[in-house]
């Protein structure tokens, strides 16, 4: 029994709240802190895994995921609070707010977000877009701790990848005179 208890608390703890009372004042959670909601949750706890469907919105820090369809892997070859995250849908979408303040958007039909590795991996459909940068592709991987970008079209199809570049405006120079100066 007491085994059976602590493999059920296992997934709640990927999930730490879900949701606060109305009638308190709403604060933005922890940057450690997992929200996920959904329509329907199950956990299949023998392989630790949790399965949301229909509605699925996770938001974990300065990320958001929404999907039809969710599934929270923990890997426990990698120590604690390994989790992979699959979402799919049509499509589904990831966003990211970068440190300059940019939102960094993906979406595919499949989703695969590595947490510890900061690794996306978008299959079908897939497309990545920031600061008016877009790129369009069968398939894309995306290292984010890198900042490394692969993009590839599928084999049997004469579509290709597709990239919108859009140029960077240069800094308007210092008017007053004092370049080069504190």
């Amino acid at each position: 029994m007491t085994n059976k208890l602590t493999k059920i608390l296992i997934i709640p703890s990927l999930v730490l709240a879900f949701s606060a009372s109305s009638a308190e004042p709403e604060t933005p959670p922890p940057a450690n802190q997992i929200s996920i909601s959904a329509d329907r949750q199950e956990g299949q706890l023998k392989e630790n895994v949790g399965i949301f469907e229909k509605n699925v919105e996770i938001v974990h820090g300065s990320r958001k995921i929404t999907a039809d369809r969710l599934e929270v892997h923990k890997r426990e070859d990698l120590g604690d609070n390994k989790q992979l995250l699959i979402a799919t849908g049509s499509p589904a979408y990831f966003e990211e707010k970068q440190d300059d303040g940019t939102i960094m958007s993906a979406s595919a039909n499949e989703v695969r977000y590595d947490v510890a590795k900061r690794f996306l991996t978008l299959v079908g459909d897939a497309e990545v877009a920031q600061a008016g940068q877009k790129i369009n592709a069968k398939s894309i991987t995306y290292d984010m701790e890198q900042q490394l970008i692969s993009a590839e079209k599928d084999e049997n199809s004469t579509d290709r990848v597709h990239t919108i570049l859009v140029p960077v405006e240069a800094k308007p120079e210092d008017k007053t005179g004092n370049e080069g100066q504190p």
